[in-house]
């Protein structure tokens, strides 16, 4: 008997010994261990993404957590040749007989990785360091927030991705140099208000910056540091920040002040050599469809004029004075005082308070039209002060896969004119609740999916979902006042106009200037808003338009069930439906929706 468990034992071994070789140096057996072997792949190229995602600290291994991502060009290249093994592994699988979520999974990623590799074609056609985005405030703002220290050995590690920055700039110095000579420059603005960002920066005494201030913060949190422990690991960062960070910001800075008299103020890629066909590409990457420019910009001017017929209405209805100028009387409305708050410390603790408070609200009203939440908790916090400058209005940052950090809406308080108490009902459904918050923290969650299925970005599924959860907030009774309403058309206007104005830059030609004054004129948003978010475009083209085409898919699959299934159709079961199965391409979405429709139709 003995001997028979033994030789059991070693089958049992001999076999797994055969399935973890197969599936790390060959072809895996099965698809769903190829699946688990190109997100582990992908994952652990990353220090920075494991960090964030904190997916294998609990196993005890940490070491990711010492490392920057590497930027050199030989890893770009090592990229885009390991995508194109990957995408001729999957095409060899069989896929007779997938149903169900096998089938999603292979579409899903088919699609993913085919997008991946088109844009390999164009990878030196974008401005790797810019006003939004990009070394110079990622890191700072990586290691504020996603860095974690609750040990000397983190601290240390802290200190050691600090020492790494001067490699990583160099790195990403290479590909701007790679860039200029392929013809690509950033605008004249953007240099300007990287070089600004960036001097700033520098400026600051080492014990002032971020990087030092923040690292204070986490100390005080873990419990057996002593003084002197506490100290030297200071010092370090000083020395640091000192020795390695500052000299890598200023070899960046010297680079874009040799830069700046080479740029122009053409702000779309239609000045790139091959320019027509990244923008084309663009689109398809943002919105997954086929849609060409001419048509985005069409449907931009349709939806703007439909939008503001509706806030027109509205404002007639309230007795509003010079109603007949929508974007003109949105400007005076947004001066008012009744829809202001303060400018000053106090006015901006109130902002975030208020923020909370709705979404305190929205949260415990929604059983009727949810089944499904997130387990991740949400907060709100206030944009560091560093970037807010330059930053959105508002944005999300998800969760920890481990449970160590919550969703989080940052709130940019910057000018408090740019946040009038109408609008910020629709911002938090947005950002939080039953927006970003409820799509990513589910798709997090989802259990029985291979990993890459619960983290994989598709924009305009994630971006059409958040700008579908203001409507859906709206439609469900939380925006009773008419000047929320007001406020929640303004927004959906604003996406509306984004069509127009990303395409209009990008494919029309136009300047920079000429799209600042479209957007204020139409929408009445503050200034400095729309100043920020033109220079968003101008610097990731196509995204805009992401999230207005994918509400509209949302609400034309939401109608057609509900027309289809008449007293059959449940709102909690389509939000399961769109939900359950992370982020999809639109075309996937829709495939999904109407196999539901079939199924539910045929039901009992």
């Amino acid at each position: 008997m003995k001997k028979i468990i033994l030789r059991t034992l070693a089958v049992i071994v001999l076999v797994v010994a055969v399935l973890v070789i197969n599936t790390i140096w060959f072809k895996p057996f099965f698809i769903r261990a190829f699946y688990e072997r190109i997100f582990a792949e992908f994952a652990f190229d990353s220090p920075e993404i494991l960090s964030r995602l904190r997916l294998v600290e609990g196993l005890g291994i940490q070491g990711h957590n010492r490392k920057l991502d590497d930027a050199s060009e030989a890893e770009a290249a090592r990229q885009v040749a390991k995508l194109h093994d990957i995408q001729k592994m999957l095409h060899s699988y069989d896929t007779t007989g997938m149903r169900g979520q096998d089938r999603l999974n292979y579409q899903v990623l088919d699609w993913y990785i085919a997008k991946e590799v088109a844009g390999a074609t164009f990878r030196y056609d974008n401005y790797p360091v810019n006003q939004m985005f990009g070394v110079q405030n990622d890191f700072p703002a990586f290691m504020a927030s996603v860095h974690q220290v609750h040990n000397r050995r983190d601290a240390d590690y802290y200190n050691e991705r600090l020492a790494a920055v001067r490699v990583k700039f160099a790195q990403v110095l290479e590909g701007l140099k790679i860039r200029e000579q392929h013809g690509v420059v950033p605008p004249t603005f953007v240099v300007d208000k990287v070089l600004a960002e960036m001097a700033g920066l520098v400026a600051q005494q080492p014990e002032q910056s971020i990087l030092y201030t923040s690292l204070v913060e986490k100390l005080k949190k873990v419990k057996d540091l002593d003084a002197t422990e506490q100290a030297e690991i200071l010092a370090e960062t000083k020395r640091q920040i000192t020795g390695n960070v500052y000299p890598a910001y200023r070899d960046l800075i010297a680079y874009f002040t040799a830069l700046r008299p080479r740029s122009t103020t053409d702000a779309g890629v239609w000045k790139f050599p091959d320019g027509k066909a990244y923008y084309a590409y663009c689109l398809k990457q943002y919105t997954t469809t086929n849609l060409t420019a001419a048509q985005i910009h069409a449907l931009g001017v349709s939806e703007v004029a439909r939008i503001t017929a509706e806030m027109h209405a509205i404002l007639q209805a309230e007795k509003v004075a010079g109603a007949d100028s929508v974007g003109a009387t949105m400007v005076r409305l947004g001066e008012e005082p009744r829809f202001l708050y303060p400018d000053t410390d106090s006015g901006r603790t109130q902002i975030l308070a208020d923020y909370r408070r709705i979404l305190t609200e929205v949260d415990k009203g929604l059983s009727g039209a949810f089944r499904i939440r997130p387990k991740a908790k949400l907060e709100v916090d206030r944009v560091p002060k560093f970037k807010e400058k330059t930053s959105p209005g508002a944005y999300y940052e998800f969760a920890a896969l481990d449970g160590s950090r919550p969703g989080i809406f940052y709130a940019s308080l910057y000018d408090v004119k740019a946040t009038p108490k109408f609008g910020m009902r629709t911002l938090a459904y947005h950002e939080g609740i039953p927006g970003h918050h409820f799509q990513i923290g589910i798709a997090q969650e989802l259990q029985g999916l291979p990993t890459f299925r619960t983290v994989i970005p598709f924009p305009t599924y994630g971006e059409g979902w958040a700008l579908y959860a203001e409507r859906l907030a709206s439609e469900l009774g939380f925006e009773k006042d008419p000047y929320d309403n007001l406020g929640r058309l303004r927004a959906e206007l604003f996406r509306a106009v984004r069509l127009v104005v990303d395409t209009g830059i990008h494919d029309q030609r136009w300047t920079r200037e000429q799209a600042i004054n479209y957007m204020h004129r139409t929408t009445g948003m503050a200034l400095s808003d729309v100043t920020a978010e033109v220079e968003r475009y101008i610097v990731m083209p196509g995204q805009a338009c992401s999230y207005k085409v994918g509400m509209l898919k949302i609400l034309e699959l939401r109608a057609r069930a509900q027309q289809t299934l008449g007293p059959k159709f449940d709102l909690r079961d389509f939000h399961d439906v769109v939900l359950k199965n992370g982020a999809l391409p639109l075309e996937v979405l829709e495939q999904v929706v109407n196999e539901y429709i079939a199924t539910k139709k045929t039901a009992a």
